[in-house]
């Protein structure tokens, strides 16, 4: 005769469940209920386009953790060194960790070798430190896909490049974008250079404007995304005489224009 034998188990790591399924007289304490989950901080919206004279990013300050609002003044847009710009999205904790390894070691290839690290072996370093990190990934925590910005010293142009989750990496010609925000404006970026040229031919003053435009609309189809009413986006620009951050003042000029208040 086979008999079925139905055991309930107590969830992983909770303590408390397994006394009680061994009659042992010890209560939970009022209001516990297991290991609290673990609210990931994500970085949401960054944006990198070619203008005349280098490659702008421009990012949302907003950091969130499920469905709440973690942080609003969060910097996602992180230089690594003077010709190179890293706008981040996703994990915000992995991507300041490994931001924190690349100034480092592109800094000691400097200082060791007498020379700045070629851009090809920064692309490949950044794609190492990404496939390095699959397992988090794959494990549903510590995802981070990074838009990056440089100036090509040797070929003297703007270059911009993003990952996928192995590391590999993919060149973009006019454009590059991440994060939750970045899907519902993919076709804003083809729409702005079918109506008012390629990205490298505008002045900066015009390719800033164009972001931001692009940074309101996903704020208001992505409610992960901040717009720029509540708090200045970042904006940092690098070109052949290195990063150049652009001023609340030129924020502030630009938002103005965006709203055809000037």
């Amino acid at each position: 005769m086979n008999t079925e034998t139905t055991v309930n188990h107590p969830a992983r790591g909770d303590f408390f469940a397994l006394l009680q399924r061994a009659d042992h007289p010890i209560t939970r304490p009022m209001g516990a209920s297991g290991p609290a989950p673990v609210a990931e901080v994500h970085g949401t919206t960054v944006i990198a386009v070619k203008y005349n004279g280098g490659v702008l990013n421009v990012g949302d300050r907003r950091a969130t953790g499920g469905t709440a609002v973690m942080y609003d003044r969060a910097e996602k847009i992180l230089a690594l060194d003077e010709h190179t710009l890293l706008a981040v999205s996703g994990s915000y904790a992995t991507a300041l960790n490994i931001v924190r390894y690349l100034q480092h070691a592109f800094k000691y290839y400097r200082r060791t070798q007498l020379q700045e690290m070629s851009l090809e072996g920064k692309l490949q370093e950044i794609g190492r430190m990404i496939a390095n990190n699959l397992p988090n990934a794959m494990s549903g925590f510590g995802a981070f896909l990074p838009v990056l910005s440089a100036w090509d010293t040797v070929a003297d142009e703007g270059r911009i490049y993003f990952y996928d989750g192995m590391g590999a990496r993919f060149e973009q010609a006019e454009h590059g974008a991440a994060g939750s925000g970045s899907a519902p404006i993919r076709g804003v970026f083809e729409y702005v250079t079918r109506t008012k040229g390629p990205f490298h031919k505008m002045p900066l003053k015009a390719a800033l404007r164009e972001c931001l435009e692009m940074l309101d609309i996903a704020a208001d189809l992505d409610s992960a995304t901040g717009g720029y009413d509540k708090v200045l986006p970042s904006a940092m620009a690098v070109g052949p005489s290195g990063i150049v951050k652009i001023t609340d003042e030129q924020l502030n000029t630009a938002i103005r224009q965006v709203r055809g208040k000037e």
